[in-house]
């Protein structure tokens, strides 16, 4: 794409911010050029959110019917899967596995609560709570 051609939508939701984008100058070099944003890169992100955001409903009725744990909750809100949250925690694959049910979730002793609380960027009070909106 040429520098001329790099997308600039305003309604962008980068919210006013820009971004790096790559495109060939007139002298036919890589250039790195700000973009603030594409109309069909909003589209697609609004459709991703929504999603999204219909995933985080259905996990908080799982919790709240008792059948999910608010870890499981947290970790869809924070797009984190097993793996990531084991590697930024330091708590055992398996054991995450275990913490997604309620009832082993309950039981958790402090310290290890205060792990997920870290590794997800919350406090004790917000591991241990459902937020009343998803954003």
């Amino acid at each position: 794409m040429k520098e001329t051609d790099v997308p600039q939508d305003p309604s962008s939701m980068l919210g006013g911010f820009k971004k790096a984008c790559y495109a060939v100058s007139k002298e036919g070099k890589y250039e790195v050029v700000e973009s603030s944003g594409w109309d069909v890169e909003t589209v697609v992100n609004s459709l991703a959110n929504e999603d999204r955001f219909k995933e985080l409903e259905d996990i908080k009725d799982e919790v709240l019917h008792g059948e999910a744990s608010l870890l499981k909750y947290h970790m869809k809100n924070r797009q984190m899967d097993i793996t990531l949250l084991s590697q930024n925690s330091g708590v055992f694959k398996w054991r995450i596995r275990r913490h997604l049910k309620k009832k082993n979730f309950m039981k958790l002793d402090r310290k290890i609560l205060l792990k997920y609380a870290d590794a997800l960027g919350l406090s004790l009070e917000e591991l241990t709570s459902l937020p009343e909106n998803n954003h």
